[in-house]
């Protein structure tokens, strides 16, 4: 089995390397966090050798070696933080991105925790302070620079993104081995399942319908490639922009003409702003209901004149990989094949049985608007 420097000698011995390349004290705003990458995520394996220690292959195709199972990780990157709470293993992370302390109160995240404002600027000092056997980032994290920084304090990085729709299984599987809760991630797994089982069935004999899939400011769009093209595509819709395609990248998006919104006619608008388990203020809701409703031209599109106009807090949409928003969405779309289905039902699962949190009702963080 390998043996590690006990960790205060190895900061002692490093510590000039580590402020050289920490930019303690230093902050950035937050990023994009969500944004992807062309990366080719590979499928996760992972191995217990006879001495103990436990081989994975993470989403950077990297086979990584650890001491054994995770009792004290640090995960950047909030989707990722509730992968770990829903497998079972939310206790054993010790140290978060303020990214996740912002979108996830519920974890009761302290500032002597927060080792990130973001994923690339990365307070390594403050990472080997908290002496944790694996250090857990996405593809579009600074996890080259995080593994050599780290290498000499025999910290392992493992690469999991938690964001992407197209290695969900693979992500859960892979953070099951890493904190030995094969159960847990299975049963995150199923209720995946669960909810696109329900969703294809109902679906299959559909016509799909026009779809207008907004994200966090006006007029912004997912392309094919996003994650919100998929699950436009997998509820039974058309997205609106789907000719378009300027990157094929998980999370490709772009800022569209006003008026092609208009040409376009959409029969179903969504508009999700930033996720945040904080209750969403009636206020927030009313406002951009307003906004959207108001637009130049806007009283004329089938959406808003059929009322199929929702807002949406993306802590409840973008959960679970988007399955949750696949559900919602397809239930507006094909609201007679979807009458039995409540999909706050999915939503306060999700909240209470994997995440352990108070949840106040889906109208807190989803509105039909009118």
């Amino acid at each position: 089995m390998r043996h590690r420097l006990p960790r205060a000698y190895a900061f002692a011995a490093a510590t000039a390397v580590v402020l050289g390349v920490a930019g303690c004290g230093t902050v950035t705003p937050e990023d994009a966090g969500d944004g992807g990458s062309d990366t080719a995520s590979s499928d996760t394996a992972a191995a217990g050798d006879g001495d103990g220690t436990l081989t994975v292959v993470d989403d950077a195709g990297r086979t990584v070696e650890l001491d054994g199972p995770a009792e004290r990780a640090v995960v950047l990157n909030s989707y990722g933080n509730e992968f770990a709470q829903a497998i079972g293993a939310g206790d054993r992370v010790v140290g978060y991105d303020r990214v996740s302390a912002s979108r996830l109160p519920y974890l009761g995240i302290g500032d002597d925790e927060i080792v990130s404002e973001n994923l690339q600027e990365i307070n390594y000092e403050s990472v080997v302070a908290l002496d944790p056997d694996v250090f857990i980032i996405p593809r579009n994290g600074a996890w080259q620079e995080a593994a050599k920084q780290l290498e000499s304090f025999d910290i392992p990085v493992v690469v999991a993104t938690a964001w992407d729709f197209d290695v969900f299984h693979e992500t859960v599987d892979l953070l099951g081995e890493v904190f030995a809760e094969p159960e847990g991630a299975a049963q995150v797994s199923g209720f995946y399942d669960e909810i696109f089982d329900l969703i294809s069935e109902r679906v299959a004999d559909t016509e799909p319908v026009r779809v207008y899939w907004e994200t966090e400011e006006p007029y912004l769009t997912g392309l094919p490639g996003s994650g919100f093209d998929q699950i436009i595509v997998a509820a039974g819709g058309e997205n609106v922009f789907g000719d378009l395609d300027i990157s094929g990248d998980q999370q490709a998006e772009t800022t569209v003409d006003p008026a092609a919104i208009l040409e376009r006619d959409p029969e179903v608008v969504v508009h999700e702003f930033g996720p945040s388990a904080e209750p969403t203020g009636q206020d927030r809701f009313d406002t951009l209901a307003d906004e959207l409703t108001g637009r130049a031209g806007w009283n004329g599109v089938s959406a808003v004149a059929d009322d199929r106009v929702y807002v949406s807090n993306g802590w409840a949409t973008s959960g679970l990989s988007k399955a949750l928003g696949a559900l919602y969405l397809a239930t507006w779309l094909h609201p007679e094949e979807f009458s039995d289905v409540d999909p706050g039902d999915y939503l306060t699962r999700w909240a209470e049985d994997f995440q352990g949190a108070d949840f106040p009702g889906s109208d807190a963080y989803i509105q039909k608007v009118g």
